[in-house]
């Protein structure tokens, strides 16, 4: 299951017509790259939460002809939170456990293993955890369980990944129709005795894109020291890129215009001599002065 039915609150005005999951990085959008991520790892069957601007997630995915596996898009009205989110896919599942992953990370964790040693413990949920400051909240012990979630960074805890194994008994912890936490339900389980799992990951990539700047991040990581132009576009000779940028399809650049440390969605057109430095430039937006550390 891919999360995604979060309003992006942290990343407007960028998540004004859109939804998060479908913001461009490095112009592919978020949730294509997490959907590719999980057939990698094996994923056969995705199911995906939606409410802010539902309706383009339902198109984009197309019931997953575009990717080649079956995707249903369980759209929330009243949004539900991450438990209420997942317990709304109840009939979705089999007995087996299953992976539930926010739709705003970028990642290389090894599913796999994560997904063995779940078995391998006959935990309910089993949490994927890693080193990340500032968001070590969890304490585990020395035998792999998870004995506290904080609310704030402390030392010798680990971060959440975003990434839980679960297995469907998890379910009739999570009330209904409600809106719900899915922490709140791993506290409940820890201060009832039963079992939280951690599977503790390193050496790996990660990334959420949960603000503007890890927005900008995200980008410029996968830009590198390049400039990344979509297909279609319309670039005159005399432009000048600098650092990195990333430019979407069907975008026009006219003569004598900058772009350095930024990123252009689809379909964007900058006027003749406009200068762009660290600014995000959403779809179908005409510049016609110069931007600077803006989202526009």
């Amino acid at each position: 299951m891919i999360l995604a039915a979060g309003l992006g609150t942290r990343l407007r005005p960028l998540t004004e017509k859109r939804p998060k999951a479908l913001m461009p990085v490095a112009n592919q959008p978020i949730i294509s790259r997490v959907i590719e991520y999980l057939k990698a790892q094996g994923v056969s069957g995705i199911v995906v939460n939606a409410h802010h601007h539902h309706a383009q997630l339902l198109s984009y995915l197309d019931s997953g002809k575009p990717f080649g596996l079956p995707i249903q898009v369980r759209v929330e009205k009243e949004i539900l939170g991450t438990g209420g989110g997942i317990k709304n896919t109840e009939d979705f599942w089999d007995d087996a456990p299953f992976l539930v992953i926010n739709g705003d990370i970028l990642t290389d964790i090894d599913l796999v293993d994560a997904y063995e040693d779940h078995l391998k413990s006959h935990a309910l949920v089993t949490m994927v955890l890693h080193h990340c400051e500032p968001f070590n909240q969890i304490q585990v012990d020395d035998r792999g369980n998870v004995l506290d979630i904080a609310k704030q960074n402390l030392a010798g805890r680990l971060a959440f990944t975003g990434i839980h194994v679960i297995s469907p008994e998890l379910l009739s912890h999570i009330p209904e129709g409600v809106f719900y936490d899915t922490i709140v339900c791993y506290q409940k389980l820890i201060s009832s005795g039963n079992q939280v799992r951690a599977f503790i990951s390193k050496g790996h990539t990660w990334r959420d894109i949960g603000s503007v700047q890890s927005y900008i991040e995200a980008n410029r990581e996968l830009a590198g020291r390049k400039f990344v132009i979509g297909p279609g576009c319309k670039i005159a000779p005399s432009v000048k890129f600098e650092d990195w940028a990333v430019v979407g399809e069907k975008s026009v650049l006219e003569g004598t215009s900058e772009v350095k440390a930024s990123i252009l969605w689809e379909g964007a057109k900058v006027r003749k001599g406009v200068k762009i430095v660290n600014s995000v430039v959403t779809g179908s937006r005409e510049v016609t002065g110069d931007l600077i550390g803006q989202l526009y």
